[in-house]
């Protein structure tokens, strides 16, 4: 931040100036929020008081030194802010509190999210106007997004990653085929994550998953995610409460390291009722034609469903941090379920500010013969 003019300093004690030294470093986020972007402009000089320069001494001309380049300026956008206040409504509900800077709570783990508090019959973001309706406005989202897709796989100043978790039968490809179809292939990619291999295992849990993020201009899908990594080992008793903690910290270090060189980490946790599983999986039986997406484990999985409910409201509450925040997304509506996912997604887009590059000159007098 800019220096005011200088002055003369005034006398102060070394109790005091080592009262000063103890004060710890304000914390900053990747993408800074509106309140940040006016306290940055706050603290700029006056345009009346500009800041006094010394008078350059005599030029020196070195052919070995490199010139200095100045460091471009952070963009000014923090894509999870909305300024729509009906949308905001809307949307606070369902996310798990406020956001929370991990490394500010070093000790003070935040509480668990109570999954039960949240309906997953309920839909907030549908219309008075029918079902019907509903799909036609996810129809005219899709078309948006592909229109937004265009221009960011353009801009290739952000990469995005959207993360899709829940509960088998939550309807994450479902939601993939809904929302994300009408994109062209050329700029997204799906990743669907499985129980990791042996070459998987003789790595850290997070190699894979580095392996697999989007470049610049790129949108990747994760069907699943690294949070498998703190479902499946804390509900089967594989960590002690110790790693566990220490897993969620790994992983917010990771996701904060990934949005402050570029990436938009959204997340949504589609979120079904125990009742709405079991008509899901049962119809999955039921048709020939849908065995091949029925696992005699998700059976197994559905019997400790109480311990991954308790499993989901901890990593909910522990990464739900301002740089990859999360979303619950009330998922036992198919159509609602896309609805709130879409809205939500074209909002975060909208919010980058996102543009065509700028034009060549030096093609606008080629004509092509």
């Amino acid at each position: 931040m800019p220096r005011q003019p200088a002055k003369a300093a005034p006398a102060t004690s070394s109790a005091v100036q080592a009262e000063s030294d103890r004060q710890p470093a304000r914390k900053r986020l990747p993408f800074p929020t509106s309140e940040s972007v006016q306290a940055s402009k706050a603290a700029m000089p006056s345009p009346s008081r500009p800041v006094p320069r010394k008078k350059p001494a005599a030029k020196t001309v070195s052919r070995t030194a490199a010139p200095t380049a100045k460091a471009p300026a952070a963009a000014q956008v923090y894509p999870f802010e909305t300024k729509d206040k009906a949308l905001r409504k809307l949307w606070q509900p369902w996310q798990p509190g406020q956001p929370r800077d991990s490394r500010s709570t070093t000790g003070h783990p935040r509480p668990a999210v109570e999954l039960q508090k949240f309906d997953p019959s309920a839909k907030p973001f549908s219309s008075d106007k029918g079902k019907q309706y509903d799909k036609d406005s996810v129809n005219q989202l899709a078309e948006a997004l592909d229109g937004l897709q265009n221009i960011f796989y353009a801009d290739r100043r952000f990469k995005l990653l959207v993360i899709l978790q829940g509960m088998d039968a939550a309807g994450k490809d479902g939601t993939l085929r809904a929302v994300f179809g009408r994109m062209s292939p050329l700029g997204v990619r799906t990743v669907g994550w499985k129980a990791p291999t042996e070459t998987e295992k003789a790595h850290d849990y997070l190699w894979r998953i580095h392996q697999q993020l989007p470049g610049a201009g790129e949108i990747v899908l994760f069907n699943r995610s690294q949070y498998e990594d703190v479902l499946v080992p804390v509900v089967n008793g594989w960590l002690t409460p110790e790693q566990q903690t220490q897993r969620y910290a790994q992983i917010n270090d990771f996701e904060r390291m990934l949005s402050e060189t570029g990436t938009v980490i959204v997340k949504f946790m589609l979120h079904i009722s125990k009742d709405e599983q079991r008509e899901r999986l049962q119809q999955r039986l039921d048709d020939p034609c849908k065995h091949w997406k029925f696992d005699e484990n998700d059976l197994k999985v559905r019997a400790q469903w109480d311990d991954y409910q308790q499993a989901y409201g901890q990593l909910l509450g522990a990464t739900h941090t301002p740089w990859a925040p999360w979303t619950i997304v009330p998922a036992d509506s198919k159509t609602h379920r896309n609805l709130m996912v879409a809205t939500v997604l074209r909002e975060v887009m909208g919010n980058l500010e996102l543009k065509y590059p700028p034009g060549a000159p030096a093609l606008d007098h080629i004509k092509v013969r």
